[in-house]
């Protein structure tokens, strides 16, 4: 390949051959895992009114087993393709399993895709079977069921409001379940010969991208290139049965494929699911959760709020926040550079873990957990060394849909300016125009249906990542931004928006940064979603009255609070690349209007187009502008609200 600066292969990484005896495919490990663990040994968790719920290996291969069967009695082929949409739950688990173990391939959905994602992701994978959680998601389905042609069958698995419903595709999974076990009296071995039949290089799940850039793509994975991930975690941070996973997210994404089944699978560690998202932390509290992966946005929202606790808090809080925060971050950049603290550091941070940092990994829900991941987008190096200054070991993971993991690092060689190692048995390069390309056995195969894509990003062999970035010495990635997103300033430099944006989402005062530059103009500018919680508090500490969010971001107060954010992130940014211009935004970006994705990205082609009245105004030097938004009320009428927002200029010294 022309133009391509490639690394050395390593060694490839030495994983336990053994592990789950010969099992090829996630059924046969379960299978495995079943005979291996009996019914004593518990799988999963699963809080229900207060209450936790286990579930043993042995119950999970049945519900597996028996579904999978009733599956059959519907008409499930080898080859179809079975769409789960829910939120997090073991039944999530056992419908993918079971649409495996029919020699079928799952298809990941979020909760909150609206009824024409839904039909596209039905539509373009082609799904024959639907698993939907509740009567909210079943109500979707319904909704564009006339769209779906192939569809045969709309499973749910809550039954709360469902039992009136006449549509004839419709039945719920108990039914399935009990259907199932029916017929494995009459037709016994049936599930146990369809399982022992897989092969590794089966194709098992799709699993689509974010669609950052256009409509989300079907990376088609086998059991080989996702188990090939899912041990190469399992090499970096082996954990066991006793081991408890926070599980929030949903499998739809191509990292919790390969946490929350894979690495879940292979290790017999046990998976836990909080009653609520709002019961998440508190949850994780009363598991003592050994690894937990969020991703950066959470993280990021986390920082802010203890933060902005200590800033609201008293007097003698807020001195104890400031006498020992600098021992965690000495002991932290100690690490970072594998240098030995001072005794009187040592002594110092014991006092400050027991009076300051372990109450606030507690209040996190983190007081015992080892190991923490982060991926999906750029966490700043401040937020990462504000974690490992608490004593949590947070680290980056970086990898596509499409190549799946490619890097991580070693807990005790974490790096917060990389996100990770290069992966032994890897193969990575960097273009001349900076484009991270690599090839690795955990790739997908290719797009569902869509030869031309495909082609377009595996050359050769080689996956072209779409990330700009670097390569060190020691093989870590350093992650600039998207390779299209880059900017070309006109000093001649260039700028990567994702990197500053990540500083700025580190002050607990903003909640999101969208970062724009024109061609040739020297103005930067930030355009700033306030975190309307800590501001709020802010306001009411400093007697600042306000109605909405619209008319608190438009406070001439709050433009000065932000502006002193900015400062201090312009203070560590290259002349060239400061922000000199900002906006606060009167509203929050929303997925729902596709201005996010559905894993919370900036899509900034649809913002650029969307906002294009406002980056107009920023970049002609006006002080304001006026914007439109339309709001959907609950009895589905739609209104069009207009304001003003204002547009700043960055003091001249901070520029």
């Amino acid at each position: 390949m022309a133009g391509l600066k490639k690394q050395p292969v390593t060694e490839a990484a030495v994983y336990n051959s053994t592990l789950c005896g010969k099992a090829a495919t996630w059924p046969q490990v379960l299978k495995y895992n079943s005979e291996k663990y009996g019914p004593s040994q518990v799988a999963m968790r699963m809080k229900h009114y207060g209450i936790w719920q286990p579930v043993t290996w042995h119950e999970y291969y049945l519900q597996v087993k028996y579904l999978a069967l009733g599956l059959i009695t519907l008409g499930f082929q080898p080859g179809d393709k079975l769409l789960i949409l829910g939120d997090n739950a073991p039944q999530w688990y056992y419908a993918e399993l079971a649409a495996q173990a029919d020699h079928g391939i799952s298809v990941g959905g979020y909760s909150d895709l609206s009824a024409s994602e839904i039909a596209y992701i039905a539509c373009n994978s082609q799904a024959a079977f639907i698993v939907a959680e509740d009567q909210e998601q079943v109500d979707k389905v319904l909704q564009i069921k006339d769209e779906l042609p192939l569809l045969k069958k709309i499973i749910f698995w809550h039954y709360k409001g469902l039992t009136g419903y006449k549509e004839p595709r419709l039945i719920g999974m108990r039914q399935i379940i009990h259907d199932g076990e029916e017929y494995d009296k009459q037709h016994p071995e049936v599930f146990e010969n369809s399982v022992t039949s897989g092969e590794a290089e089966d194709p098992c799940a799709i699993v689509y991208t974010s669609g950052t850039t256009g409509a989300p793509k079907a990376a088609v994975h086998t059991y080989a290139s996702l188990r090939y991930g899912a041990e190469y975690l399992l090499g970096i941070d082996p954990v066991n049965e006793k081991d408890n996973i926070a599980c929030f997210l949903p499998p739809a994404w191509i990292t919790e494929q390969l946490l929350y089944i894979g690495y879940h699978l292979l290790s017999g560690s046990i998976l836990n699911f909080a009653e609520a998202v709002e019961t998440q932390q508190k949850d994780l509290r009363e598991i003592g959760a050994d690894l937990v992966y969020y991703s950066a946005r959470l993280w990021e929202s986390q920082a802010r709020t203890v933060q902005a606790n200590i800033q609201g808090s008293d007097a003698l809080k807020r001195l104890t926040y400031r006498v020992f925060m600098p021992a965690g971050y000495r002991k932290a950049h100690a690490e970072f550079k594998h240098q030995k603290q001072s005794l009187w550091n040592k002594i110092f941070y014991a006092i400050a873990d027991f009076l300051l940092f372990r109450p606030i990994r507690d209040s996190l829900g983190l007081p015992h957990t080892r190991i923490c991941y982060t991926s999906g987008q750029i966490l700043s190096p401040d937020a990462c060394t504000f974690y490992h200054a608490l004593g949590i070991p947070l680290k980056s993971i970086y990898g596509t849909t499409e190549g799946g993991i490619l890097t991580i690092a070693k807990t005790n060689d974490v790096n917060p300016e990389t996100v990770g190692t290069v992966a032994a048995g890897a193969e990575v390069g960097i273009t001349e125009n900076r484009e991270i390309v690599y090839r690795q056995p955990g790739m997908f195969t290719h797009y569902y249906n869509d030869p031309i894509k495909t082609s377009k990003i595996l050359k050769d062999g080689w996956l072209y990542s779409g990330d700009a970035g670097s390569i060190t010495e020691d093989r870590q990635i350093v992650f600039f931004d998207r390779k299209d997103d880059i900017i070309q300033l006109c000093s001649g430099e260039t700028l990567a928006p994702q990197l500053i944006e990540s500083h700025l989402k580190y002050s607990p005062y903003i909640k999101d940064a969208w970062v724009v530059a024109g061609v040739n103009s020297p103005v930067i500018a930030a355009v700033i979603i306030i975190d309307y919680s800590s501001v709020g508090k802010w306001a009411g500490r400093n007697k600042i009255a306000y109605t909405t969010f619209s008319d608190l971001s438009q406070k001439q107060e709050v433009y000065r609070l932000i502006e002193q954010e900015i400062s201090r992130i312009n203070k560590d940014i290259s002349p060239s690349s400061r922000i000199n211009r900002y906006i606060n935004l009167h509203k929050e970006f929303d997925p729902d209007e596709g201005e996010l994705t559905k894993d919370r990205k900036l899509r900034r082609a649809f913002l650029k187009e969307h906002y294009s009245d406002l980056i107009e105004a920023i970049f002609h030097g006006k002080s304001e502008v006026d914007l439109s938004f339309t709001l959907q009320y609950r009895d589905g009428r739609t209104g069009t609200i207009k304001t003003k927002v204002a547009i700043k200029d960055m003091n001249e010294a901070d520029r």
